[in-house]
Formats: structure tokens, sequence, C-alpha cells
């Protein structure tokens, strides 16, 4: 499946003059029964990086800014039987329903977006996206939300409870709240840096654990840990998230393998690493990622 002269610009006309196709691609969406596979796994491509301003990927600074390149990458990636669906902020969303690339495809939205990347105010992550009252009406899988903790920004309460509002709403209507509890500090230059010690990881994974009114719905989004012991700190399911392209595929995947060998692990949520693999080959990594999940499953 490729992103043709003919389809870009079909796309681009519906953009303009056609608003209302969007409401009906959401309608007419085919949507798959059960979250996870028939192997009882979940393996989504992220794509919600530029609603917040995170367009680098390795050295170049605006690699996903680009908007026809993303989709074209993102129709390689959902082309792959093994991909489950994807996550992603409601214009990216809503571009991959007009293309007809999202049926029988698990769809998680994307809900705060407001901690612009390299902001004063990042960690106060506002919900600028979609909300829980749209994701039932729109008829999506799920709701996602990034909560990065850090004990010496107060922007962390608002996020908290914000997210403790969200996880509790979407509960409420029977859907996925994924969340994604990232414990940061700052360095001496006031720089985020993200603490990547089991014990740190542990004390995110209970306090997002703990957010709302139940953890029924609850589904966490956690980078992979270098011990895997941290996981134990849960029993919510768990999907390993790919975070930013180290630059070196073949230690990625092996990061991930190993996640992947833990009992509450489900799946892979991965984005930049594999929509811009430094060879370039987005249905190569796919595959390998795919593999990857296959053999821990």
């Amino acid at each position: 499946m490729h992103l043709t002269d003919e389809r870009w610009h079909r796309l681009l006309r519906a953009r303009a003059t056609e608003p209302e196709a969007i409401r009906a691609a959401y309608a007419d969406r085919r949507r798959r029964p059960n979250l996870l596979s028939d192997k009882g796994t979940l393996f989504l491509v992220a794509a919600d990086h530029p609603a917040r301003g995170a367009l680098s990927v390795r050295a170049d600074s605006t690699a996903m800014a680009g908007r026809r390149t993303l989709l074209e990458r993102l129709l390689i990636a959902l082309d792959n039987p093994a991909v489950d669906g994807v996550l992603g902020s409601p214009d990216i969303v809503e571009e991959l329903l007009l293309l007809d690339a999202v049926h029988d495809k698990i769809v998680i939205g994307s809900m705060n977006r407001g901690g612009l990347a390299g902001a004063d105010w990042e960690i106060d992550d506002r919900f600028t996206g979609y909300d829980a009252e749209s994701l039932v009406k729109y008829r999506l899988d799920g709701g996602k939300m990034l909560l990065r903790l850090v004990d010496s920004d107060p922007g962390t309460v608002p996020t908290l409870e914000a997210c403790a509002r969200a996880v509790s709403e979407l509960a409420e209507h029977g859907l996925m709240a994924m969340v994604e509890p990232l414990p940061y500090g700052r360095d001496p230059s006031g720089a985020l840096v993200m603490h990547r010690d089991a014990a740190a990881l542990q004390r995110a994974i209970t306090v997002a654990s703990g957010l709302g009114v139940t953890s029924a719905y609850t589904w966490l989004k956690i980078p992979a840990p270098q011990d895997i012991s941290a996981l134990d700190a849960t029993t919510l399911p768990v999907v390993v998230l790919g975070g930013a392209p180290s630059g070196d595929p073949a230690a990625d995947l092996a990061s991930w393998g190993a996640a992947l060998t833990h009992d509450v692990v489900r799946g892979l949520v991965v984005g930049r690493s594999l929509l811009y693999p430094p060879d370039g080959d987005v249905a190569g990594a796919v595959d390998k990622a795919a593999r990857v999940l296959e053999a821990a499953s």
C-alpha cells in the first residue's frame, strides 16, 4: 500500500472540500472485536509525536514534519498483518481514516499533547487531543495519555489529576486507558532527563496503576527496562514503548525482546524507531520487530 499522487491529492481535496467525510469515515470504520490478536499480543505503531512538537529523529530535528512522508511510512507499517493498529493524534488518525488504512485495526487516540517538547511548561501536559467522550463518539478503541513525573516540577500535579479523570471516564465506557508513566528529573542545566533505574520506574508504575476510580481498563506503556524485574510492580497489562531511536536498531530490538519475556507484557508500541530506521527500510524494520514479538509470545 503506497501513497500515490492520486491518493495524496484525493486526501488534500477531501480536507479542503469535504470536512464531513471525516465524521463518515469514523462511523464507517470496521472495528476489530478484540484488543489482543489471536496470539494474545498487541503491536501498535505510534504516530502522535508531531502534535507535541516532537519532530526529531536522531540528528534530523524536523524528520517527522513532512506529513506525506509520515503517512507513506505509516501505510507501509500498517500493511504488515502483524501490526494490530496505530496510536495517533486526531489529525493523523483522520488522515488514515480518509486513506482507508485502519479498517479492522486497533486505533488508540492520543489525549494529552499540550506539554510541548522543549517548552518551559512541558511537564504540565494539558489534554489538547481526544477526550473520553470523543473516543466513545468516534468509536475508537482506547485513549493514551503521557504522564511524566517530576517531583521538583509542580506541573506534574495537574497532569496527574487530568490523567486520573481520563482513566475514570474511559473505564466508565469500557475503553482502554493506556497510561505512559515516565520518571524524569532535571540536570544542572535544567534539561529534562529520564530516570531509567528500576526503583524510579517501579515508583512511576505504582503511581500510574492507582490513577482513577478503577484500574479495570488501565494498561501501562513502559520503556523497556534494563532490569525487567521493574515490571514486577504491576499486574496490569503492559506494552513496551520504543522511545527515541538509539541509532542501533539491533540493540533496540534486543532490549524490547528481553522486556517482552515478562509475564505482564503484552506487546509493543513503537513509533520513530520503526517509521524512520537508519537504513530507510520501514517494511524491514516493522518485520523485524514483529518477529521479536512473535518469538517472545
